[in-house]
């Protein structure tokens, strides 16, 4: 499965999840039952996936947790707020790039419409 397809398929669950709690809950919330979800479509999920810092060839975990990652192909982050803003499409293209995934979605639950807080980030290796 493309990146493209797993996209679509990631933002159907979403739409499903934002349509059962609507806005208004905390990130972790969402982020439990988009995994939910996802598993039981029978994708390969990892939640809160740790993602190291290479610097000077060094390896530093300096905390850094993906949100969700599907396929080991596509990076989901889960975000609650009033608005998304420059700085989290950045943090997703951070992730992108240290990660080396092509594909991130930035999803944001606390809007009436969740088509609207959805956020398709691409990395240019």
């Amino acid at each position: 499965m493309t990146e493209n397809d797993l996209a679509k398929l990631v933002i159907g669950r979403a739409i499903e999840v934002h349509r059962q709690l609507g806005p208004g809950l905390l990130e972790s919330a969402y982020q439990a039952c988009l995994f939910y979800e996802l598993v039981k479509s029978d994708l390969l999920v990892e939640k809160e996936k740790p993602l190291p810092l290479v610097y000077d060839d060094v390896k530093l975990d300096c905390g850094y947790r993906l949100d969700l990652v599907v396929e080991r192909k596509l990076i989901i982050e889960v975000k609650s707020v009033e608005a998304l803003n420059d700085i989290h499409l950045a943090q997703v293209l951070t992730y992108l790039k240290l990660s080396e995934c092509k594909l991130g979605l930035l999803i944001n639950f606390n809007s009436v419409l969740l088509k609207d807080g959805i956020k398709r980030i691409v990395n240019k290796l």
